[in-house]
């Protein structure tokens, strides 16, 4: 199969790539490369660098599916530029969705994230509920989701709805929960935690990317969004798991940070996905990655960080 993978040499797309490689698809990537490329040499993978916002016609010559994985990712580096935010997370998906159904291709499968749910109280989070985003960036995926769903009568769309990601990759991210407590614990030797009851649901990075690769496998599944997390933690439980594995104290200071919520993902479990990987598998790769020497922090395993750097925000 021939895939076109926006933003493919991000956190998830520098792992997904290798992964769908190996299951001999061709793949072609566009992705800016703000943050570097570290995908391999393979002689049935193009890399493009470029903006999907600039994305053409002659892109999707030849492309069965399209994985979209470009976006400004999460709340902060949203906040840096809402306006690139609109434009790279709705508009640009707007065009790839029109020039995606011209080309003819088959299936638009759209990284979302579990994050539209808002603050959610109920046990069992799920796909039927109402979507209630408490930030720019939540808002931007609700109405790509919305926006890409009116594409479903001419092509299969798959909206997955991750969980917060965790798991080394060769585009490390050290700014999400577990890799950044992880991190911590092992560089610090003591791990802070802010708050500690919010609870947030979890997906392995091999799992994230097998999940794709599921939707690939299986088109003929409904169009429609497919939760993606399959361990719901609280920050607090998240950090005493990383200190029993480390050794590292914990020390909690307040938090106005009101984001809480759980992830049914039974819709995506019935479609016969098994996840295979754990936050412990996580916490162990990174513990392993580290006294290797292989994981170390700098500016670009922070996304917000970085893009400062880069003039990305406002002004």
């Amino acid at each position: 199969m021939q895939l076109l993978i926006t933003g493919g040499c991000g956190y998830v797309g520098s792992v997904l790539v290798p992964h769908l490689l190996a299951q001999d698809h061709q793949v072609r990537v566009i992705d800016t490369q703000w943050f570097g490329n570290h995908l391999p040499t393979h002689p049935r993978l193009t890399s493009v660098k470029g903006d999907i916002r600039d994305i053409s016609a002659t892109d999707f010559i030849g492309v069965d599916a399209i994985i979209h994985l470009a976006n400004i990712a999460n709340d902060p580096s949203v906040d840096l530029n809402p306006m690139l935010s609109w434009e790279v997370n709705v508009l640009a998906s707007q065009q790839l969705a029109t020039l995606a159904v011209r080309a003819g291709v088959s299936q638009f499968i759209y990284a979302s994230s579990g994050s539209v749910y808002g603050i959610k109280r109920e046990e069992q989070v799920t796909e039927d509920l109402e979507l209630l985003p408490i930030s720019t960036y939540n808002k931007t995926k609700m109405v790509a989701e919305r926006v890409l769903l009116s594409y479903a009568g001419e092509m299969a769309i798959h909206n997955i709805r991750p969980a917060t990601v965790c798991g080394l990759s060769p585009r490390m991210r050290l700014d999400v929960s577990v890799n950044m407590l992880s991190f911590q614990a092992l560089a610090n030797q003591k791990i802070t935690v802010f708050g500690g009851d919010q609870v947030r649901p979890n997906i392995h990075i091999q799992d994230m990317a097998r999940v794709y690769e599921h939707f690939l496998t299986h088109p003929d599944l409904p169009s429609g969004n497919y939760n993606a997390g399959f361990e719901n933690i609280s920050i607090k439980q998240l950090a005493k798991m990383i200190a029993s594995k480390t050794g590292a104290p914990i020390t909690t200071t307040p938090s106005n940070d009101p984001r809480s919520y759980r992830q049914n993902s039974d819709k995506l479990l019935n479609t016969g996905f098994k996840p295979l990987f754990s936050i412990g598998h996580a916490v162990d790769e990174l513990s392993n990655a580290f006294a290797k020497g292989e994981l170390v922090d700098s500016e670009q395993n922070h996304t917000v960080k970085w893009m400062a750097s880069l003039g990305l925000a406002n002004g």
